[in-house]
């Protein structure tokens, strides 16, 4: 059924890799809230449970090798309901963990299957909707964090009730397990391509360490490090800081990350038509800003509504990095979706295995308020880096914001 509002197809092939979003999104927003919980919980330091986003960067990594061969041998259906298990499976070992060590495990194992299903999802789409990827994939990106913002809200009221974190976690596997039985009934063809049918202009399960990047291909890349590098230093670590300047409970302070998640989720929705309106490069260099001023509020907050404030205008920003720099950096390899998106899945995992654990040192060591000082620096650095690929961007005609046209249409 064609929506009028965003010119693209929103069919069952659609939907169904819509599913791996939603999974992500209440994975991210329910257990990185949780983060300064566990290590109350657990007795270990900051830094310590920063390394959670250092076991999900080992787990990205992997994926990264592992989800151009497992597509390309198995299908694009078998990867996402094989990725499905492994979540399902990591946040057992999670939610039932008694020490770090068990925790690190689980969040390993779920961290493959959940970048794997992501992966394949984002290339899914960009393949099934050619020129007008931007939008399906912010729209993706934004079904996700709509169902991911009752995650702090379900942290909240778990910690409340005395139940702890872990319940509201658990809902994760739940998820999974549903998207697998989804996917299944997606007939293989077409963007849901079948074993040996995937980029057939490149060869065969290429390693994404030897990609060759065009230089627009490089500053988006440069943008998604940026991007995700601020969500989950945020997600990660806003917890603590609503409660080091606030005052605010544990869950009370849980619960604020909603604001952040409800931001990224109304951008999203918004941003995606608008891709198809406004250059994509300025709408994102646009974003990294509004990121700037979000900060600039949750950092003066003294009260948790001013902390929610300040989430939510960051969020506005955050909503709108990852899915243009993922739809733009794809948009430069037509014919190599798969193994473009690994690669950005290898350079998402060095961001996540970076950006949570040096923003948990250094609170450690100066305290969360001023370790956040480094958000507004790398949103800066987004900046700039999107507004020098969209001037590359113009100047190479082959790395242009356009799609490549959709499989089905072939």
């Amino acid at each position: 059924m064609p929506a009028p509002r965003t010119g693209f197809p929103r069919d069952r092939l659609t939907l169904a890799l819509y599913g791996p979003f939603v999974v992500w999104g209440w994975l991210l927003y329910s257990f990185n809230p949780s983060v300064p919980l566990l290590a109350d919980e657990l007795g270990i330091s900051d830094a310590q449970a920063g390394l959670h986003g250092t076991a999900m960067a080992i787990g990205g990594i992997l994926a990264a090798f592992l989800t151009p061969r497992l597509v390309r041998r198995w299908g694009r259906r078998a990867a996402v309901v094989i990725a499905c298990v492994c979540i399902a499976a990591g946040t057992t070992g999670l939610v039932a963990a008694p020490a770090l060590g068990w925790s690190l495990a689980g969040m390993f194992v779920m961290a493959i299957g959940g970048n794997i299903a992501i992966s394949a999802a984002q290339a899914g789409l960009a393949l099934r909707h050619g020129s007008k990827a931007s939008a399906a994939l912010t729209e993706g990106n934004g079904v996700g964090s709509s169902v991911g913002l009752l995650g702090p809200l379900a942290v909240g009221a778990c910690v409340a009730v005395g139940w702890g974190w872990r319940p509201a976690v658990a809902i994760t596997a739940v998820l999974a397990v549903a998207t697998a039985f989804v996917i299944t009934r997606i007939p293989v063809g077409g963007a849901m391509t079948p074993p040996d049918v995937v980029d057939p202009a490149g060869p065969p399960a290429p390693s994404p360490v030897r990609a060759v990047l065009s230089l627009p291909a490089r500053f988006f890349l440069g943008t998604l490090v940026a991007a995700i590098a601020l969500e989950f230093a945020t997600t990660y670590w806003a917890t603590g800081l609503v409660i080091e300047q606030t005052g605010a409970g544990p869950g009370i302070a849980a619960a604020t990350t909603a604001g952040l998640v409800a931001g990224m989720s109304l951008i999203r929705f918004v941003v995606g038509p608008l891709s198809l309106r406004v250059a994509p490069t300025m709408l994102l260099a646009v974003a990294f800003l509004v990121a700037i001023g979000g900060w600039a509020i949750l950092w003066t907050a003294t009260t948790p509504t001013v902390a929610i404030v300040g989430l939510f205008v960051a969020g506005l920003g955050y909503g709108a990095q990852y899915p243009l720099s993922i739809a733009l950096l794809l948009a430069t390899a037509p014919g190599r979706a798969d193994a473009t998106q690994a690669l950005a899945t290898l350079a998402g995992g060095v961001a996540i295995g970076v950006a949570p654990f040096a923003l948990g040192a250094l609170s450690d060591a100066v305290g969360t308020h001023q370790a956040f000082v480094v958000v507004p620096v790398i949103a800066l650095v987004g900046a700039v880096v999107a507004f020098l690929g969209g001037r590359a961007a113009r100047r190479t005609p082959r790395a242009s914001v356009e799609m490549e046209p959709s499989v089905a249409d072939r």
